[in-house]
């Protein structure tokens, strides 16, 4: 593939996950610009490093949920994307944007299971002796969308939710460089089977 992909991050906190993109080989993505919902967000400095350019979008200056959705919509098109990529964006889409912008995000449990905000933490209360790591799709719902690909995490009988936490995010930032590139490379496609979506790998 010669043209190159342009990639749009959003992050909304301290942008470890963003900062394994930046520091990754993504040929032919390019990272060309990161937004968040969080005018504090370390995020935006990591990218000010990288001089990636930043957009930010406080749901506060918005008087209502629906306006900021718009507004948030606005501001990635302007950045003209071929790919958003979430790295701890803390706010649920809306169906108008994974409709508009083919949108990919990690999370940090095996989905289905544990989805939502506390995958560590959730995993421990469960007493699963195995959890890990997922990079998916995102659709209209709460880590609801195909998966791509994922990486497992054992839970040792000592972890906390921060010791478990720290380690999925190893395996992090190790598979989501890569799954970004090989997006960008072609290879995966999207599928419909039965009015499900599904992503398959192509090469």
């Amino acid at each position: 593939m010669d043209r190159q992909v342009r990639i749009v991050c959003l992050a909304s906190g301290s942008g470890t996950n963003f900062q394994a993109l930046l520091d990754a080989d993504l040929t032919p993505g390019q990272i060309i610009g990161l937004v968040s919902d969080n005018p504090n967000a370390k995020a935006l400095k990591r990218a000010q490093d990288a001089n990636v350019p930043t957009r930010v979008v406080p749901m506060g200056e918005f008087a209502t949920r629906d306006a900021w959705n718009e507004g948030l919509i606005e501001t990635v098109e302007e950045l003209n994307p071929d790919l958003v990529v979430l790295a701890g964006f803390m706010r649920i889409l809306a169906p108008a944007f994974v409709s508009r912008f083919i949108t990919i995000n990690i999370h940090p449990a095996l989905l289905p299971s544990f989805p939502g905000a506390h995958g560590a933490r959730d995993a421990l209360a469960y007493g699963v002796k195995m959890t890990g790591c997922t990079v998916h799709l995102v659709d209209a719902g709460v880590d609801t969308g195909p998966i791509i690909e994922q990486a497992a995490v054992p839970v040792l009988s000592d972890d906390t939710p921060s010791t478990l936490q720290a380690r999925i995010q190893q395996e992090e930032h190790r598979l989501y460089p890569t799954v970004i590139k090989d997006w960008c490379n072609g290879a995966y496609a999207i599928t419909t089977d039965s009015g499900r979506s599904r992503v398959i790998r192509l090469i």
